[in-house]
C-alpha cells in the first residue's frame, strides 16, 4: 500500500495561484477531504504565512485552527523552512522554538523539515522542538541535479536524518526534476541502507515526466506520493491525486482512497480553479523540460512570473531563467528552494536588468558570508570577490548561522507592547517576529485585500486580470475591456490612451475611460506633486516598498553610499548615492510603495 500527502491546501495553489487561495474557499469541501484517509494534508508553512497577511488580509494563525476543526480526522502537516521558519532568513533558537511549539498548539500535527542547503546543523533545533512537542517529524532533503548531488550524497544525509529522530523521511523535489531512474535509485538507496523510517517523495510535474518517476519510486519501495487534487495540479503543480489513485487501484500499492468521493471533490476544485482565473498563467500550466538546466522550482516559477509583471519586465523571462542556472553554479550548487532560490532567482534579475552583479542584494551577500549555512560546492573566488570585496575570506562564518544571533522573543515583545492598538497574544507577537513591517501592518489592521472571495471571478478590465488577459494579447501594451453587459456593448474591446499631462509644470498621469471620463491618478486637488526629474535626483530601479532611511535632509554623502534600503521581490536591496553632495529633499518615506523610475531624493 501506498499512501498519498494532499497538497490542495497549500503547496498547489503555492504553484499555480501565487498562493492566493483564501481560507472561505477551503472549509466548504473540507469535510469530504478528511473523510479520504490521506497520509496527511498539507495546509500551512510555506509561503501561507506570508501571503494571507501581505495580500489576503488574512491570520494564517486563524486557518491553521480553522482547518484543524473542519478536518480532525487527518493530520495536518506543515512545511517549516529550519531556522528560516516561514520567512527567509534566520531566527534564533528561542523563536524557532516557540514557534514550534506555538503551532503545535494551534494545530499542525506534523511538521516537514528542510533546509534549502541541506544543512544538517539548521534542522537540529527544529527537529528537536517538534519532538519536545510531541509532533511528527518529516525530515526532508532539497533534491538537486549537480556534480556533489549523488545517489551517495542523499543516502548519507537520509542515515543522519534518520538518527536525529526522525519519523518520516522526504526527498523534496520541488522544481519537479527527478528522473526515474534517480527517483528508483535514492529510494533502493535508503531501503538497502537498512533505514527504517517510512520515506516520501514529493515532485512537481514541471518536467513532465513525473509520472515515470512516482512508478518507479513505487517500484522501488516508496511509502508515501505527494500529490494534488486534478484541478490544481499538473504543469508547476504535484502529480494529480486521482490520477494516481487509479494508477494504483488494483496492484499491490493500491492506496485504498475512494475515487468516487475524490472525483466529487474534484469538481469542487474546478469551481475554485474557475473563480482564480485572475491568477492562471500558460507558463505555470505547461510542461517545460528545461526545469532539469534552469531548476527552478514551481512555487518560485509561479511568483517569478506574477513578480516580474511588476517590474515590468515579463520579456525578461527566458533571459532569466537562463541566468539562474548561472548564477546557481557560480554560488556552489545550492537547491533552488526557499530562501536559496529567491537569492539566486533575485539575484539573477538583478543581472539582467542592471548587469551582472551590478546590483547585489542584501541576501546574497549574507549567502555568501554563509549566513544561510554550508553551500554544497565552493563558490567561486571571483564572485566572492564580486560580491563581499578582495578581502572576502575576513567575512566568512564556518560556524551554524544561528549561533551568532540573539534572542528576540522578549525584544519582539516589549516592542509591540509600545503599539497599544495590537492585542498582545503569543501568536500575534509571532508574526510581527517573523514579519516586522508587514505583520505589524496587518495587526493594526491596516492590510487591505486583493480581494474576498465574494469577489471572484475579477471582471476582466481589474487590474489583476490584466495581465492573465495580456498573456493572451501580449503585442497590446494596455488592454481594458469593457465591462458593459454583452447586449448593451457597442464594439469590441476598447484600448484607452494613457497621458502625461503637464499642468503649470506639474506632470499628472491621465487616463482615458471607455464611458467617455477620464482620471487623473496619483493626484489630488490643491495636493503638491513630486517632480519626475530634476538635477541629483535618485531614482527607484526597482518596484517595492521602502524599508528604511539611511540619511536625512542637509547630511554629505560620497559615490557609493547607502541611503535607503527596498524590499523588492521579497528580497532586501541597497540604494546607493551615485554622486558625492548633499541631501537637499527626500520625497519619501518608510512604509512607501514606490515603482521603477519613482524619485526617492534629490543629492546636488
Amino acid at each position: 500500500m501506498v499512501q498519498l500527502h494532499e497538497m490542495i491546501f497549500r503547496d498547489a495553489h503555492q504553484s499555480m495561484l501565487a498562493t492566493r487561495m483564501r481560507t472561505e474557499d477551503m472549509l466548504p469541501i473540507a469535510d469530504k477531504v478528511d473523510q479520504i484517509g490521506f497520509f496527511s494534508l498539507e495546509v500551512w508553512g510555506g509561503a501561507t504565512f506570508d501571503v494571507p497577511i501581505r495580500y489576503l488580509n488574512e491570520c494564517p494563525w486563524e486557518r491553521i485552527r480553522k482547518l484543524k476543526k473542519a478536518m480532525p480526522n487527518t493530520p495536518m502537516q506543515m512545511l517549516e523552512r529550519a531556522m528560516n521558519i516561514v520567512a527567509y532568513w534566520n531566527f534564533p533558537d528561542d523563536i524557532v522554538k516557540k514557534f514550534i511549539y506555538l503551532a503545535k498548539k494551534n494545530g499542525v500535527d506534523y511538521f516537514r523539515i528542510f533546509d534549502a542547503l541541506n544543512d544538517l546543523r539548521n534542522m537540529e533545533v527544529p527537529i528537536e522542538s517538534v519532538k519536545e512537542n510531541g509532533g511528527h517529524v518529516q525530515a526532508c532533503l532539497s533534491y538537486t541535479i549537480s556534480p556533489v548531488h549523488t545517489v551517495d550524497y542523499f543516502v548519507e544525509k537520509f542515515k543522519k536524518l534518520s538518527k536525529m529522530g526522525a519519523d518520516t523521511l522526504c526527498i523534496k523535489d520541488m522544481a519537479g526534476m527527478i528522473s526515474p531512474q534517480r527517483a528508483y535509485d535514492i529510494i533502493k538507496g535508503v531501503k538497502d541502507a537498512g533505514i527504517k523510517q517510512p520515506i516520501d517523495l514529493h515532485s512537481h510535474y514541471t518536467s513532465g515526466m513525473t509520472g515515470m518517476a512516482y512508478q518507479r519510486a513505487v517500484e522501488a519501495g516508496v511509502d508515501i506520493l505527494d500529490t494534488a487534487m486534478s484541478p490544481i495540479s499538473g504543469g508547476t503543480a504535484a502529480p494529480a491525486t486521482e490520477s494516481v489513485v487509479a494508477a494504483l487501484k488494483g496492484t499491490e500499492w493500491d492506496t485504498g482512497y475512494d475515487l468516487e468521493l475524490l472525483i466529487e471533490i474534484r469538481k469542487y476544485f474546478l469551481k475554485v480553479w474557475d473563480k482564480y482565473r485572475h491568477l492562471h498563467r500558460f507558463n505555470a500550466l505547461k510542461v517545460d523540460p528545461s526545469v532539469t538546466l534552469h531548476q527552478v522550482p514551481g512555487g518560485m516559477l509561479s511568483n517569478l512570473i506574477f513578480q516580474l509583471e511588476e517590474q515590468g519586465a515579463h520579456d525578461k523571462y527566458q533571459e532569466i531563467l537562463v541566468e539562474t542556472a548561472r548564477v546557481r553554479e557560480e554560488l556552489g550548487y545550492p537547491p533552488l528552494v526557499t530562501p536559496t532560490s529567491q537569492v539566486v532567482g533575485v539575484q539573477a534579475v538583478m543581472n539582467v536588468l542592471h548587469g551582472r552583479y551590478k546590483v547585489i542584494t542584501k541576501e546574497t551577500k549574507d549567502y555568501c558570508k554563509g549566513m544561510y549555512g554550508k553551500p554544497p560546492a565552493p563558490i567561486k573566488v571571483e564572485i566572492m570577490k564580486k560580491v563581499l570585496g578582495p578581502k572576502w575570506k575576513d567575512e566568512v562564518i564556518d560556524c551554524r548561522p544561528a549561533d551568532l544571533l540573539e534572542p528576540m522573543w522578549e525584544k519582539r515583545k516589549s516592542e509591540l507592547k509600545e503599539h497599544t492598538d495590537v492585542k498582545l497574544t503569543d501568536e500575534n507577537i509571532m508574526t510581527y517576529a517573523i514579519y516586522p513591517q508587514v505583520g505589524l501592518k496587518f495587526l493594526k489592521g491596516q492590510a487591505q485585500a486583493e480581494f474576498t472571495s465574494e469577489d471572484l471571478p475579477l471582471p476582466l478590465d481589474h487590474k489583476l486580470t490584466r495581465g492573465m488577459v495580456k498573456q493572451s494579447f501580449p503585442e497590446v501594451k494596455d488592454l481594458w475591456l469593457e465591462t458593459l453587459p454583452p447586449e448593451k456593448r457597442s464594439g469590441p474591446a476598447q484600448i484607452p490612451t494613457e497621458f502625461e499631462v503637464e499642468v503649470d509644470g506639474e506632470p499628472f498621469e491621465v487616463k482615458v475611460i471607455p464611458s467617455g471620463g477620464f482620471m487623473v491618478s496619483g493626484a489630488t486637488s490643491g495636493a503638491p506633486q513630486k517632480p519626475k526629474d530634476i538635477d541629483g535626483g535618485v531614482k527607484s530601479n526597482m518596484q517595492g516598498t521602502i524599508l528604511s532611511l539611511k540619511v536625512k535632509k542637509g547630511d554629505k554623502v560620497k559615490v557609493g553610499d547607502v541611503i535607503a534600503t527596498i524590499e523588492a521581490m521579497k528580497m532586501e536591496q541597497e540604494i546607493k548615492s551615485e554622486s558625492n553632495g548633499e541631501v537637499k529633499d527626500i520625497f519619501i518615506k518608510e512604509g512607501d510603495s514606490v515603482s521603477c523610475g519613482d524619485l526617492l531624493m534629490q543629492v546636488l
